[in-house]
């Protein structure tokens, strides 16, 4: 089968949805970029991939799920019939129920067909509706493959209990929409004033006008996680992107991201990536080399 209009070149820069299938190679070094990846795996006996500091042997039809910026590898797979479906951050960034579907699953890397069928089987359905639309000539595909995207992170959505059986559904009486508009201004804002004075719980839910109690409860269940691992989480993303874009001294990149000192940047981002801020950029420089490289191998090719 010819695999050559699956690759789409220069992903970062012009597009929301990508789709690739066959690579030769069986394995792909650890590396990152700012788009995240959903990962079908194909037959074979041999499914082994890398996510920050877990490794996963699996079986054909699971889904590996990579957020953006996120360290993983292909250590042993049939790279070649693997669909690696790709989606800009800035895209999920853009709308609050996918950064909150996202946060919530952060964690979450692998959806086995085994444990999780009915769900494997209706995300592996959209999967292929998005091959479909992504190998059409019709001129809204990517437009299509980005309402099905959607469509797979509401259906992985509704299947949260599966994953975290210890949270309750959202609270019984659920809560308003005006408690929801309130939670987007105080996250947004914290998106873009990660070096203001007081970031504290207590203050952010004195902005959103309700208790630090009710603050928590409420951002817990929109989010998935806890108000201090959150900010983390978004001070790590701001720092991995400026490590990504930007040339300017670790400390100062420290600083820009929220973090009062170098030592509690580097716990923190060791603690998540498992590697160091040096170390991390050095890889993402290394990837930048090597996609360049692919990308002009298969111009050659085609």
């Amino acid at each position: 089968m010819d695999y050559s209009r699956y690759v789409k070149k220069d992903f970062e820069g012009i597009s929301a949805f990508s789709l690739s299938m066959g690579a030769k190679a069986r394995s792909y070094n650890a590396h990152w970029h700012s788009h995240g990846e959903i990962i079908l795996v194909a037959s074979g006996e041999n499914n082994v991939f890398k996510v920050n500091r877990d490794t996963y042997h699996l079986s054909p039809g699971d889904f590996v799920l990579v957020w953006p910026r996120e360290m993983h590898e292909v250590i042993d797979a049939d790279l070649e019939n693997t669909m690696i479906i790709r989606f800009s951050n800035a895209f999920v960034n853009s709308l609050f129920d996918l950064q909150r579907i996202m946060h919530f699953y952060r964690n979450l890397h692998v959806i086995c067909i085994n444990t999780h069928r009915e769900l494997v089987a209706n995300l592996t359905a959209i999967a292929y509706r998005m091959k479909d639309y992504f190998l059409s000539d019709v001129p809204d595909k990517e437009l299509r493959c980005c309402m099905l995207l959607m469509q797979f992170m509401l259906t992985l959505d509704e299947h949260k209990n599966e994953f975290v059986p210890e949270l309750d559904e959202l609270e019984k009486n659920g809560f308003t929409d005006d408690i929801y508009r309130r939670m987007i201004v105080v996250t947004d804002y914290i998106k873009h004033n990660l070096t203001a004075d007081d970031l504290s719980q207590a203050n952010m839910a004195k902005m959103a006008g309700i208790s630090k109690d009710y603050f928590s409860r409420v951002f817990k269940t929109t989010t998935g996680m806890n108000y201090s691992k959150w900010l983390n989480m978004i001070r790590l993303e701001k720092a991995t992107e400026l490590l990504a874009t930007d040339n300017r001294p670790l400390t100062e990149i420290a600083m820009l991201s929220g973090f009062q000192s170098i030592p509690s940047f580097n716990r923190v981002f060791r603690a998540e990536k498992g590697m160091s801020p040096g170390e991390y950029r050095s890889l993402f420089e290394k990837s930048n080399k090597h996609f360049a490289k692919y990308d002009n191998l298969h111009v050659k090719n085609r």
